[in-house]
């Protein structure tokens, strides 16, 4: 999940959580979020983490409503690690429905319930 040329920042606010048993005992954590990132407009997206307080993995299916009135679909997938009392550490590669790849760098801060960060091309 390396960075490239940085190109922004998002910014996300979580909407709903729904917990569901996942294969092997686990706990699936599925979260909608819904923000903005420069470039994209108005980000809606659901990430879906497996793992556990410490540290684990998501994906993500998401669109983005653009300034201009068009949208892109994005899938991507990610890890997450512990940063301190309820807070996560971030880091994602998306597939954009333009054919575009990104990366994602942020901190989920789970008692504010925001996701904020950088994204790279």
């Amino acid at each position: 999940m390396a960075s490239g040329k940085p190109i922004g920042e998002f910014s996300m606010k979580m909407v709903t959580v729904t917990l569901e048993a996942g294969p092997a005992a686990s706990i699936l954590n599925q979260v909608n979020f819904e923000g903005t990132a420069t470039g994209f407009g108005a980000i809606y997206e659901t990430a879906t983490f497996v793992g556990g307080a410490k540290d684990g993995s998501f994906t993500l299916v998401g669109v983005a409503y653009l300034d201009n009135g068009d949208s892109i679909g994005a899938t991507g997938r990610g890890t997450y690690e512990s940063k301190g009392r309820h807070r996560w550490a971030t880091a994602s590669t998306v597939e954009l429905s333009d054919g575009r790849r990104i990366s994602g760098v942020g901190e989920i801060d789970l008692a504010s319930r925001t996701w904020k960060g950088t994204i790279s091309e």
